[in-house]
């Protein structure tokens, strides 16, 4: 069993908004604090946003602050990111993380006009 499965991504223009999730399976999810990082093409891993088991402490990377929101639905274990007003240097292949330990399969996100 796969403990995080992600899904959403794809292509948009500028501007534009997308949002991904990651289910979670096979452990206690709302013990756990969540991480989005994602890796642009060519080059190395960033972070992106962390938020606490119960969704009251939450982070961004400063790239991200103000149009990224993290949430998760614990009844759902289920994160979310809702990505608005996207930037061409927001592209690449974004991961759920439990605790960066565990590690969602990623998933990419263009944004390109």
């Amino acid at each position: 069993q796969v403990p995080l499965v992600q899904s959403g991504g794809g292509s948009v223009q500028p501007g534009g908004s997308l949002r991904l999730s990651c289910a979670a399976s096979g452990f206690w999810f709302s013990d756990y604090s969540m991480h989005w990082v994602r890796q642009p093409p060519g080059k190395g891993l960033e972070w992106v946003s962390r938020i606490n088991g119960g969704g009251e402490e939450i982070y961004y990377g400063d790239s991200v602050k103000g149009r990224f929101t993290v949430s998760r639905d614990n009844t759902k274990n289920t994160l979310y990111l809702q990505m608005n007003n996207l930037k061409p240097e927001d592209s690449g292949v974004y991961y759920c993380s439990q605790g960066l330990e565990v590690w969602g399969q990623g998933a990419l996100v263009t944004v390109s006009s």
